[in-house]
């Protein structure tokens, strides 16, 4: 497909349009996202993700089921070679349940992002190659998000990948799980959709809040709000098209990683949304499997 082609094609798929419905902004959504959403990445995101100290990954593994995650390394291990390749240097993790979706040919999110001055560009693309000290990505879409939401937060410039104690796992949350959710004010969600001719659209992104923001329910389903934003709905419409999701929580003290895989469902309509100040709808969580990872991103 020509850059021409993109830009005179709608970027969204079914479920982004269902929800684009539901909140009145499908027209609007129809005219402005094939001038923002672009198949190759302006020179200000590229020079944005060079300054990176960290990235945050979407894949999908080879049951179907979709995992968070973050690779890391010092500012310029993601460099961008030219406007439609975003190569990400950083040694495979064994230990990662991404690393299995991160193959060759395979659809992945990349959310680019900036805790510090808040600033934040998504990119999702195809695993074009896998070298010994990484991946490339081929870019399919670009686009910048805004800022709001994200909870300033200083010194995730020394994030670097370590060797992480082995990995734990165990289905639904545990005590620690629980207590790391109900500290969070920043958690990153991976979801995806698959197209009607087979092609598959990886989207990570992240969800900030006041600590404890997002809700535990006795049953250990997760409640997240959903505040008002850019209107493309790229998460909440994967949803609409396919429940799988996963969640990413950093403990930015220890560098534990608590990644989880499970079901979402949309709440669009309900009386408990009022519950959430400043909510405009809710998502839920059921994780079945998480995997805990102590000291994987641990300061320098």
């Amino acid at each position: 497909m020509s850059s021409s082609d993109h830009h005179s094609a709608s970027p969204w798929h079914r479920g982004e349009i269902a929800i684009q419905n539901h909140a009145g902004v499908a027209a609007r959504m129809a005219e402005l996202g094939p001038r923002v959403i672009r198949d190759r990445m302006i020179e200000q995101h590229r020079d944005f993700f060079r300054q990176l100290p960290f990235v945050v990954l979407g894949a999908v593994d080879s049951e179907g089921d979709v995992w968070a995650t973050i690779r890391a390394g010092e500012p310029g291990f993601l460099e961008a070679p030219d406007p439609v390749r975003l190569r990400v240097r950083a040694a495979a993790d064994p230990g990662d349940p991404a690393e299995a979706g991160l193959t060759e040919g395979a659809a992945v999110g990349l959310l680019g992002i900036d805790l510090a001055t808040r600033r934040r560009n998504r990119l999702n693309g195809i695993v074009q190659r896998r070298e010994g000290d990484g991946f490339e990505v081929r870019v399919q879409q670009s686009f910048g998000n805004c800022p709001q939401y994200i909870r300033v937060r200083q010194g995730t410039e020394r994030l670097l990948n370590s060797i992480a104690a082995a990995p734990e796992t165990g289905h639904g949350l545990d005590e620690r799980a629980r207590a790391l959710i109900a500290e969070a004010d920043t958690v990153f969600v991976a979801t995806y959709a698959d197209g009607e001719e087979g092609d598959r659209q990886v989207d990570v992104s992240h969800r900030g809040g006041a600590q404890g923001f997002v809700r535990i329910g006795a049953d250990d389903v997760l409640t997240v709000p959903d505040y008002s934003g850019n209107r493309f709905f790229n998460t909440l419409g994967n949803i609409r098209a396919n429940p799988r999701a996963g969640l990413l929580v950093i403990d930015f003290i220890t560098g534990d990683l608590l990644q989880m895989t499970g079901r979402a469902e949309l709440v669009l309509d309900s009386p408990e949304i009022a519950r959430f100040p400043g909510a405009e709808r809710l998502w839920r969580f059921a994780p079945r499997t998480f995997v805990r990872r102590a000291g994987a991103v641990p300061p320098r």
